[in-house]
């Protein structure tokens, strides 16, 4: 997928599926931005498994990945992140776009995804691209403080 022509100089976007030569970039995005980030084992264990994992790039630079799992007609989005100085531009919506057309043509009828409730702008995207809450998981995530709630929110798969 091509966003950009640089026929006219202006910076390529690219989704395509993540490689194993991916997995330093993605944890170096995953450190910078989690507090409790996945490790490269992790990353690499998604690539193993075979779950559709993707990249996306700007030019030469890994601004973002997703990852998303599917079977017996559902898929639940993993992990999606966006290097902070490239938020609010598009990108994540495109990964999640992306993402959400592979659960499709895998044969899922729904998505369902995990989310901090304090993390408000992924919450406000996801809202925008049809997902709702349907259920709260108590003590989900990792805190500094313990153990912290997230959301659970949910979209069916029609049209992309």
């Amino acid at each position: 997928m091509v966003a950009a022509s640089d026929a006219i100089g202006l910076p390529q976007m690219q989704l395509r599926p993540m490689r194993e030569s991916d997995v330093a970039a993605v944890v170096e995005i995953e450190q910078q931005v989690y507090p409790f980030p996945w490790t490269a084992g992790i990353f690499s264990d998604c690539l193993r498994v075979g779950y559709h994992c993707a990249v996306l790039e700007l030019d030469v630079i890994t601004v973002g990945y997703g990852i998303i799992a599917g079977g017996a007609g559902e898929a639940h989005l993993l992990n999606v992140c966006v290097r902070e100085e490239f938020r609010n531009r598009g990108f994540g919506r495109a990964l999640v776009k992306h993402l959400l057309g592979l659960a499709a043509a895998g044969g899922a009828a729904v998505v369902f995804l995990e989310v901090r409730p304090a993390n408000t702008g992924a919450i406000r995207l996801y809202e925008a691209m049809g997902f709702h809450q349907i259920g709260v998981r108590r003590g989900y995530y990792q805190a500094a403080a313990g153990r912290e709630d997230a959301l659970v929110m949910r979209r069916a798969v029609d049209a992309v």
